[in-house]
């Protein structure tokens, strides 16, 4: 089983940034790639972004390409999204899902665990 806990969200104004973290515990973390997806109110859960098992090739949502950058530590075991230029439309929770694999991928069914995630939301 594997476990992941995250954490950084928080409330921001527009134009922001805020670097989510992704605390990954219980297997080799360096044999998953890894993913961020988010789910407003009323909507479905969506790709974010994603990063191999070696860091390479992150691939971003097209909303979120230029703003948003994925990275990995695999000495601690944690990934992390960072968000520059926060749009109101940004507000959702954060969730982070490993899949054992070495690519990641854009669909929910891709990944075989998931955080509980954390709230952002920014302000007009």
């Amino acid at each position: 089983q594997v476990q992941l806990v995250e954490s950084g969200g928080g409330l921001v104004q527009a134009g922001g940034s805020l670097r989510l973290s992704c605390a990954v515990s219980g297997r080799t973390f360096s044999n998953y790639a890894m993913g961020w997806f988010r789910q407003a109110p009323g909507k479905e859960r969506e790709f974010v972004g994603s990063i191999s098992r070696t860091g390479s090739t992150p691939i971003y949502a097209d909303s979120v390409k230029g703003r948003f950058t994925i990275s990995r530590d695999n000495a601690k075991n944690t990934i992390y999204l960072q968000m520059n230029n926060l749009k109101p439309e940004d507000t959702a929770v954060y969730y982070c899902a490993a899949r054992n694999g070495y690519y990641g991928g854009r669909t929910r069914e891709l990944y075989d665990f998931w955080g509980q995630g954390t709230q952002v939301t920014v302000s007009s």
